[in-house]
């Protein structure tokens, strides 16, 4: 008769029993990740020239080529600034992905060429770097705004739909704050100057692109507005940024400046978010309470399995203190020694029983760690044998046993008590 075999290691059905759980939530986020992905793949051609989109500007540059104007797009700083000139007119739709100082340099280049320079919703880094002495001064609804101004395009237009990033103008010289809220404006119209801070081209900033897109475009006096403030120069240069163009060294930043300053925020509230989970599933200390086992495991598994994690880490240290361990505990009793002796008492003993040196039995009981698998095999086959060597001598003394009171060991001579009845 075959034993049953017994596995050591999970065959490929208890792996993907066991994984497909995980590999299916890794899947099913990866899939989200693609859908995203493609569905995100693009920008929605929000202030493209060429853009059909609601958020597209396709509907005005066909208005500018009806006036002859010519649109050109650019994607890089560089060559925006090469293709400048009296003519020209440069409209920077996303200025905040524009390096700072490249902003700089665009300045101080439309200044030398006499072009005429219009960003869109800048920031205030933008707003700094191309027109000095205007300053942001936080939102404003989006509306129909009327001018409010003496520029002759905002007065042609009329209302016009305008909100988004309200600028301060009153540090700044030569300058129109149109469809404004209150003092402060959200379109601002600044005249070409030679101040102490550079030259300025002349620049136009909108707070919002909201009146150049095809969906607002036919409101009001929107197509007016854009017409006439991108369609005074026979050339335009819409430049959004492509990203080829690597950032210079000076406006390198780290990922803390990336990350703004709220990060500090969210990590303090993530940190008191852990702290009180922590606190939700800490352990409660409380008495010991009994509860039965669910489920009874043989004590060969239990062994079994140790010896498999104990291989697993390497660990032949550890297994081969528990067999030497395990050695002793059965060798004291059958040579006569205490439970718990010293090594040295048990060595002396074992030695005197066997025949064995005192070196040798030392080496089994307490040796050095085996330096590889074969060695600990060899320890313990070599413990078996001293056992059965131990246990097989004539004048070894059975282990002791625990005596039930009902019925006492038997004197020297005299045969076992019978056992006693219950009386009726």
């Amino acid at each position: 008769m075959t034993a049953a075999a017994t596995a050591v290691s999970p065959d490929a059905r208890a792996l993907w029993r066991g994984g497909r759980g995980p590999l299916l939530g890794v899947v099913l986020v990866l899939l989200a990740g693609l859908a995203l992905a493609v569905l995100r793949s693009g920008d929605g051609g929000a202030l493209r020239h060429d853009s059909p989109t609601p958020e597209g500007a396709l509907a005005l540059t066909t208005l500018l080529a009806e006036e002859g104007v010519t649109t050109t797009p650019v994607g890089t700083a560089a060559r925006a600034g090469r293709e400048l000139g009296p003519e020209t007119t440069l409209l920077v739709a996303f200025p905040n992905a524009v390096p700072p100082s490249r902003l700089t340099d665009l300045r101080r280049e439309a200044a030398r060429a006499g072009a005429r320079l219009v960003l869109v919703s800048p920031g205030e880094e933008a707003v700094s770097r191309v027109a000095p002495g205007v300053a942001l001064a936080g939102e404003a609804e989006l509306r129909d705004r009327e001018p409010g101004c003496e520029d002759p395009t905002a007065r042609r237009a009329g209302s016009a739909t305008l909100g988004g990033r309200v600028l301060d103008l009153s540090a700044a010289d030569d300058a129109a704050a149109c469809y404004g809220e209150g003092p402060l404006a959200t379109v601002a119209v600044l005249g070409a100057t030679d101040g102490p801070d550079g030259t300025r081209a002349e620049t136009v900033l909108l707070g919002s692109p909201e009146f150049l897109t095809n969906d607002a475009l036919a409101d009001d006096g929107n197509a007016a507005l854009a017409t006439g403030l991108l369609g005074s120069r026979a050339d335009l240069l819409w430049y959004v940024p492509d990203g080829s163009e690597p950032p210079p060294e000076q406006d390198e930043q780290s990922l803390f400046d990336l990350a703004g300053d709220n990060w500090r925020w969210a990590a303090g509230q993530l940190a008191i978010a852990v702290l009180l989970a922590a606190v939700w599933r800490m352990r409660r200390l409380g008495p010991a309470v009994p509860e039965r086992l669910p489920v009874r495991i043989r004590a060969a598994e239990t062994t079994e399995g140790r010896a498999r994690l104990y291989h697993r880490a390497g660990a032949r240290g550890r297994a081969a203190d528990a067999l030497r361990e395990s050695a002793r505990a059965h060798l004291a009793p059958l040579v006569g020694v205490r439970s718990g002796a010293d090594v040295a008492e048990l060595v002396r003993a074992v030695g005197d029983r066997t025949g064995r040196p005192a070196a040798e039995v030392t080496a089994l009981l307490a040796g050095p760690e085996p330096t590889d698998d074969p060695a600990l095999i060899a320890l313990a086959d070599d413990l078996d044998a001293l056992r059965n060597q131990v246990a097989q001598h004539p004048g070894t003394t059975a282990a002791p046993t625990a005596v039930s009171p009902e019925h006492p060991p038997a004197a020297p001579g005299r045969p076992p008590a019978p056992p006693k009845k219950d009386t009726p």
